[in-house]
């Protein structure tokens, strides 16, 4: 089931609004639609964009781009409007507003919030005994609300499996699908996993969206037995159709599901066999000459390549002199499952080839900054410099490329003054005034993701140049760009923060005295993020000030979730009078309801239920209230979510959103599973295997 297609969902900083729904598979929505070029189906895999319109049970975030002509339906009536692009000379609107803020927030801020860690934890429950003894230190509380093992295997796996049982609804039977592939399961002692075979079962289903979302969970799953099989469907071998029943060839949307099956479970083993053979088999996939892949596979495969490191990290290669009669030299770089270094230098040679398609190459950057990670310096500046080409004053290259280029040099550079870094810092400060609006505001957000990168050289001129930058962009750069400087010193702040460094007070006391002056409840929602990921106590009067003022739902939504960040739990109080206020407002219900569970608020869950059983009778309320519970992943939820599981008189929706709760509840990560996917992501390179106006691809999935 897919999350919900409202722009006010992104509009909400990422926060889902459930007004109204379609179906889609497994789950949530994490942003629109967008402007690449057009080739949807099989042809290139662009797909045309939107504001969403909803889909199926959702979640946070925002999804993606798409075909040329951003275009789409409007959010319906009851919700927050969507933010417009500029109006063309003709005076018509060219539809959503892709540059705003809060599509990035959607796709990044699951590592921020990490809810349910918070709620797992058990030093982080109000209600306890001298809870906050002050800027966020906690006793211990001795009961943990996270769902025990035997709660997961004897009331939540059970409720799914018997859901499924029989089942044609897509909404109900991909979200069971996905539900179980978030929990796992234990193998028995031949290796033989219940799960895996009761989702392979679904790949040849008479609904496409039901084959697909199999062929994934097989991934999310993670067991190194549904290797062969999605090997099979990702290339399109005989036993992936003779599975599938796709005697004329398996569906391109079915193959790049499987493609990130692949990865996913390259992610998670920890064999360096098996991701050597994952590796081939995705460096197949990118070669393949013959077959012609779609767009949307290739992205599929370089996404997955930058999910599955190598190791070792270096091999060396044999000097000529050294050959033996007839062997041929090694090219490094022409065998990526050879070493991480192979890996690295194909990707470097991909980017820079001419020959690839630019919105393809576009993922390339990412990949790289991945696997760069821990790899020696020789590597990273190697990478750098190719990426540099498409970054800065003398960018070459289409916007999506440069786009790419700086959100990835803002995960490889640092602040010492070695001549790359330099370099690279350059090129950001430069691209910061690319002709490009979107350039731009990834450039402000990179480099403040460089000012916290670990680095053991001399940082402070560099950090104080950077903080100087953010800081005058803040106070004098255009209307347009200040949210995006605001959330960019949040970031910095709370990656300074991170690696043990002090946070600078000027730094700070500038964000406060932006955020009291703003005015505009939507750009007021970047500030009430960046104080809450930075955790400014003296924010917070601020915040509960505006939280009173603004009257929209969107506004009050974002103070809510800077509140919770802070740990401000003398706001808990009026938030849980929203919750209560708020049955008829899903997407505000949501958005306090997740504020309270970040402020370790144990009344929060019995509240939510008791709405759920007396209040919640239409669909946006369940959706929102079901939502709710299982991010807040409470173990006294999961009673009233099989409750609803099972439940005759509810319709299939509501039943749907309830699996997806118990799978979120119950998950075996801490982090959604396709955050793996849509962090650091450009989502203006998009797919409509990664995301869809319609709610169909993989960053859609809860």
């Amino acid at each position: 089931m897919k999350k919900l297609f409202l722009l006010a969902a992104l509009t909400l900083g990422g926060l889902i609004a459930l007004e109204d729904t379609s179906s889609a598979h497994g789950g949530t929505y994490r942003g629109p639609g967008d402007t690449v070029p057009p080739g949807g189906g099989g042809g290139g895999g662009g797909g045309g964009p939107a504001t969403p319109g909803p889909a199926g049970p959702a979640a946070p975030g925002p999804g993606g781009p798409n075909t040329p002509g951003p275009a789409g339906p409007a959010a319906p009536g009851a919700a927050p409007a969507a933010p417009k692009a500029p109006t063309t000379g003709g005076g018509t609107d060219t539809g959503p507003d892709l540059t705003v803020w809060q599509f990035w927030w959607g796709f990044n801020r699951d590592p921020y919030l990490n809810l349910k860690s918070k709620i797992h934890d058990a030093g982080s429950l109000t209600g306890s005994d001298d809870f906050f003894l002050g800027h966020g230190q906690k006793t211990h509380s001795k009961d943990s609300l996270k769902p025990s093992e035997e709660t997961i295997r004897q009331q939540i796996v059970p409720a799914l499996k018997e859901a499924m049982d029989g089942e044609t609804n897509n909404d109900i039977v991909t979200a069971c699908l996905i539900a179980l592939a978030k929990i796992g399961d234990a193998t028995d002692e031949e290796g033989d996993s219940e799960f895996e075979a009761l989702i392979r079962g679904r790949l040849n289903d008479a609904v496409q969206e039901v084959r697909e979302t199999a062929a994934v969970a097989l991934g999310i799953l993670a067991n190194p037995a549904s290797i062969d099989l999605l090997e099979q469907l990702a290339t399109d071998a005989p036993e992936g159709r003779r599975v599938t029943g796709d005697e004329a060839g398996i569906n391109y949307r079915t193959r790049a599901f499987a493609t990130f099956g692949l990865g996913l479970i390259g992610n998670r083993t920890e064999d360096p066999e098996v991701r050597k053979r994952l590796v081939t088999t995705i460096h197949g996939i990118l070669e393949d000459r013959e077959d012609h892949p779609t767009r949307d596979i290739r992205v599929a495969a370089l996404i997955s390549l930058g999910l599955v490191p190598i190791e070792p990290m270096q091999i060396p290669v044999k000097p000529e002199s050294e050959l033996e009669k007839g062997e041929e030299p090694y090219v490094i770089g022409t065998d990526p499952a050879r070493s991480r270094e192979d890996q690295i230098r194909y990707l470097i040679n991909y980017f820079e080839s001419t020959k690839k398609h630019y919105l393809i190459k576009a993922h390339v950057p990412r990949a790289l900054a991945r696997l760069l990670i821990g790899a020696p310096e020789e590597l990273r500046i190697d990478a750098a410099e190719a990426i540099l080409v498409s970054a800065g004053k003398r960018a070459k290259g289409q916007k999506e490329l440069r786009q790419s280029a700086v959100l990835a040099l803002g995960q490889i550079g640092d602040l010492d003054d070695d001549k790359i870094d330099q370099d690279i810092r350059q090129a950001l400060y430069d691209s910061m005034g690319d002709a490009d609006l979107q350039v731009k505001n990834f450039s402000t957000i990179a480099i403040a993701q460089l000012a916290g990168n670990p680095t053991e050289g001399d940082t402070e001129k560099g950090l104080e140049e950077i903080r100087k930058h953010l800081m005058t962009t803040l106070s004098r750069g255009k209307s347009r760009v200040k949210p995006w400087a605001a959330l960019a010193i949040g970031v910095m702040e709370e990656k300074r923060d991170s690696l043990g460094q002090p946070m600078s007070s000027d730094v700070l006391s500038a964000l406060r005295t932006a955020f009291k002056k703003e005015g505009s409840p939507a750009d007021a929602g970047a500030y009430a993020i960046a104080v809450g990921i930075c955790k400014d106590q003296e924010s917070k009067s601020v915040l509960i000030e505006k939280l009173d003022k603004f009257t929209d739902d969107e506004a009050r939504g974002h103070m809510t979730i800077g509140l919770g960040l802070m740990n401000a739990n003398d706001a808990i109080e009026p938030i849980q009078e929203i919750v209560a206020k708020s049955k008829y407002r899903a997407a505000l219900l949501k958005s306090a309801a997740t504020s309270l569970g970040l402020l370790g608020d144990k009344q929060v869950v019995p509240q939510l239920i008791d709405m759920l059983r007396n209040e919640g009778r239409s669909l946006a309320t369940q959706a929102a209230i079901a939502s709710a519970l299982g991010f807040i992943g409470d173990t006294r939820s999961v009673d009233p979510l099989v409750e609803m599981l099972k439940s005759d008189d509810l319709t299939d929706k509501a039943r749907a959103f309830a699996a997806v709760a118990l799978g979120i509840v119950a998950d075996k990560e801490d982090l959604p599973w396709n955050s793996k996917i849509s962090v650091d992501i450009n989502y203006r390179a998009n797919t409509t295997s990664l995301t869809s106006p319609e709610g169909t691809g993989i960053l859609d999935i809860l």
